[in-house]
């Protein structure tokens, strides 16, 4: 009787101790789900806060962009569009201002995507690209070295921009768009980033989309 009290007890033990086995093995189940669910609700919350902050911050750049094309530029000059003509020509161009912003050209245009050229390039040409919406960057003997390869480290950063030396042109550093003109003395000058913010491919443009490949190259 004892023996058998004693198996029977020893069955109760086992059983207890597989029970008690099974409901430790399920807390920890639940613990894990309630960490996993907390670690995951964290980085829910960490995305959609970061997603928040890159979209505020593009909102910000969108607004400052926006901001920055509407505002004039100090010392710019403007010439009325309507009296540039547009017509192609074969002969040259005596234009009214240094470099030109407008008038008639050459049917060809100079390549403009990001075109850097060490040498001057034919301004009847240069105008053309100027009527697709391109910014031209000039610059003379009097504008630092080291302006001139931080511009030059810009257009080529920049579609629908080009650059050469204008011997003798009023400034160090001029931008012309189709219309539009100002002289800075600096590349650091904030009229420069302005003014490609404001002209390239700009509400000045003639003809907007127009190719900047496919011209003239060095």
């Amino acid at each position: 009787m004892t023996s058998r009290t004693n198996k029977t007890n020893s069955t109760n033990d086992r059983r207890a101790r597989i029970e008690e086995m099974r409901r430790a093995e399920r807390a920890r189940d639940r613990r894990n789900r309630v960490i996993t669910i907390s670690l995951s609700a964290v980085l829910v919350a960490g995305l959609v806060g970061f997603g928040a902050y890159v979209l505020n911050e593009k909102s910000e750049e969108k607004a400052q962009t926006e901001a920055a094309a509407k505002a004039p530029i100090k010392d710019e000059k403007s010439w009325d569009a309507k009296k540039l003509g547009r017509n192609h020509v074969t002969t040259a161009v005596t234009y009214p201002m240094k470099p030109p912003v407008g008038g008639d050209h050459h049917q060809a245009w100079m390549n403009c995507d990001r075109d850097v050229y060490d040498k001057p390039i034919p301004e009847v040409n240069a105008v053309h690209s100027l009527e697709h919406g391109a910014v031209w960057v000039t610059y003379n003997d009097q504008a630092p070295a080291a302006d001139v390869e931080k511009l030059k480290d810009k257009v080529g950063r920049t579609s629908y921009s080009m650059m050469s030396p204008v011997k003798d042109q009023a400034g160090p550093i001029m931008l012309s768009a189709w219309g539009k003109q100002v002289t800075v003395a600096s590349a650091d000058d904030p009229r420069v980033d302005q003014f490609f913010t404001k002209y390239v491919q700009g509400p000045q443009t003639p003809e907007p989309g127009a190719a900047c490949t496919g011209g003239l190259g060095a």
